[in-house]
Formats: C-alpha cells, sequence, structure tokens
C-alpha cells in the first residue's frame, strides 16, 4: 500500500447468500496481506456454526477472521455493536501494516458502518415482553397489521412473519409516539462514540479497546448474480448440504440448553428459525422444513440484493463469472492503491 494508511479506502466484499463471498476472500488472501473483518449478523454467534456458513477452522487458521464468535445466542447484537466492534478491528489491522477486507451479507451493518446510523429510540425489554406475548396470542400477521395503521411506511418494507422488525417497529412507535419512519428520515449519526440508544455503546467482548479514530473511506465491491436463478439453485444446494452435515442436530443442541427460545434474534437466522419450529412440530416430514428453509434463504438474496442496488458507488462483479477473483482483486488494487 502507499501513501498513508488511515487515507487508503477500506475494501468491503458484499453480496448475497450462497455467491461465494468466503471464497474469493480466501482466495485473496493467498495474493494480498489481508485480514476478514466479517459482516455478518448471525456469524457473531458462538455454536451456530453450520447454518451461519462459518469458515471452518483451517480457514481461519490461514488467515485471520475477525467478528465471529464474539456473542452468545442468548444475547442480542446491534449495528451500533457492530460498528464499534468494526472499526476497532480495522484500526488493529491496519496498525499491523496489514489489509483489512470485510467480507458479508449483513448489508444494514455495511450501510452503517459507512453511511451512520440514525438515533432510534433505546430498547425496552418489558415492552419487547409484552409485543411478543401478544404475538404469541394473536400472531404477527395480526401485528403487522396494527403497524400497517400506525407506520404504513415502515409496513411496507417488513414482511408480515417478521417479527424482529415488527416489534422493533412497535417498540419505537410506543416509545416515542412517533412512527420509525419519520426517525429514519432523519440525518444520520457517524462518530467514534455513537450508540444506539439503548446503552450499547461498548464493544462487544474480544472487541479491541483500541481508538478507531475518524471514520475511514470505503470502497464496495459488489459480488452479484448475472442469472438470478443460478443463485437460487446455489442457495438450494447450499441448504441441502447444511442439512446434511448436520443443522438439525445443531439446533436441537441449542435448544437443549434450555435458556434460549424461538423469539431471539439469534433463532430468528434463516435456517435455525425453519428448523426450531419443524422440531417444536414434532419432526414430522424433513422435506417440508427443508423447502421452507430455501424458500426464506431466497427471500434473504433477494432483500440483499434490494439493499445493494440502493449502493450507485458500488463496483459490480459477477458471481457467476468463471473467475470472479480476478475481477474483485483488481478492483481492490485500484481502489486501495495497492
Amino acid at each position: 500500500m502507499t501513501g498513508p494508511a488511515e487515507q487508503t479506502p477500506v475494501p468491503m466484499l458484499l453480496g448475497p447468500t450462497a455467491s461465494g463471498k468466503s471464497a474469493v476472500a480466501m482466495a485473496i488472501a493467498e495474493r494480498l496481506p489481508i485480514e476478514i473483518v466479517t459482516v455478518d449478523s448471525a456469524q457473531v454467534y458462538r455454536g451456530m456454526d453450520i447454518g451461519t456458513a462459518k469458515p471452518s477452522a483451517a480457514e481461519r487458521a490461514a488467515v485471520p477472521h475477525h467478528l465471529i464468535d464474539i456473542v452468545d445466542p442468548r444475547d442480542s447484537y446491534s449495528a451500533a455493536r457492530f460498528v464499534a466492534d468494526a472499526r476497532a478491528a480495522i484500526a488493529q489491522i491496519r496498525a499491523r501494516g496489514r489489509l483489512p477486507l470485510l467480507v458479508g451479507g449483513t448489508m444494514l451493518y455495511a450501510r452503517a458502518l459507512v453511511e451512520g446510523l440514525h438515533p432510534l429510540p433505546g430498547a425496552d425489554a418489558a415492552l419487547r415482553q409484552r409485543i411478543e406475548d401478544e404475538a404469541r396470542s394473536l400472531g404477527w400477521p395480526a401485528l403487522h397489521a396494527r403497524l400497517a395503521r400506525i407506520d404504513p411506511v415502515t409496513a411496507a418494507r417488513v414482511e408480515p412473519g417478521d417479527a424482529q422488525r415488527i416489534q422493533r417497529a412497535l417498540e419505537v412507535f410506543e416509545l416515542s409516539g412517533k412512527p420509525m419512519s419519520e426517525w429514519l428520515s432523519r440525518p444520520a449519526t457517524t462518530g467514534a462514540g455513537m450508540g444506539n440508544g439503548a446503552g450499547e455503546r461498548a464493544p462487544a467482548p474480544g472487541a479491541s479497546d483500541a481508538d478507531p479514530g475518524a471514520p475511514p473511506p470505503f470502497v464496495r465491491i459488489a459480488l452479484e448474480p448475472s442469472d438470478r436463478a443460478v443463485l437460487h439453485t446455489r442457495i438450494a444446494t447450499r441448504f441441502r448440504a447444511m442439512i446434511a452435515a448436520g443443522l438439525v442436530d445443531e439446533v436441537r443442541a441449542l435448544r437443549a440448553r434450555g435458556d434460549l427460545r424461538a423469539e431471539l434474534p439469534s433463532m430468528r437466522c434463516v435456517g435455525y428459525r425453519q428448523v426450531w419450529a419443524w422440531l417444536d412440530a414434532g419432526d414430522g416430514p424433513i422435506e417440508p422444513m427443508i423447502e421452507a428453509g430455501i424458500a426464506a434463504t431466497r427471500q434473504l438474496a433477494k432483500r440483499q440484493l434490494t439493499w445493494l442496488r440502493a449502493m450507485p458507488d458500488r463496483i459490480v462483479v459477477d458471481c457467476l463469472a468463471r473467475d470472479p477473483v480476478a475481477p474483485v482483486l483488481d478492483a481492490l488494487r485500484r481502489a486501495c492503491r495497492l
């Protein structure tokens, strides 16, 4: 790298699930002195390995990975905590004279890191519990209908079964008397000390306490499919491979802990949610659960691609190309002056 490290843009390799981000990143590591900072809201959780497609122990031994296995599944993790943790990791990596490469598909985290966070009201545990109790009685679609009456803009962006987002939008309205869409229309906030209004200003366990300084510039490289149908085939193949690798047993082990429940953000992750519901129903025929998991993963990919299209400055690389590594490497070298 040439020039002061703090002036060198930090590259992000983003893309939908099953776009091959991890494989490309590992190939890049063979050519450049990188360390990977994971941009993934599921891989932060310990004990959730198969369904989150975490890098293997061998891959993590070969290339340093950051922000994996830093949170217990019973705890929550926010975009604000990710921003603090990611910026600390970036500062550490640069201090070692290496290049941080942010890799993942949690687009909310990526946007928060680049553009900042909106000043939403904090969390309220008692209120969240009351909303969950109502959902168990009435169902999340009924609460989505309530959200549509008080905040139609947010409701239009949220699926009727998206418990986490429905709960948060209702919580924001009840705490502030203002719809989430109004809060999100306000300017985002950046800065090293920003929080999410819920007292989550400290980095997560395992993160550095180094001062990350001013936000660095970023360059976003997006692995996107030239043929959505091929991506869908990849998604189906990968989900079935996760089942074959032991995803059901992984969820059984998590359930057996006794301190986790289906409503937790960790257990709402795609794949885990479907397996948990199948186990709740009594281990019936497995194929409908597999199809439900594949469908949910395709919906996730669709949302991820929608987020990517809202990033006009991104550099697009076809993830279905015979060799996607070469154009990604070229974009990295040009953007980061390597």
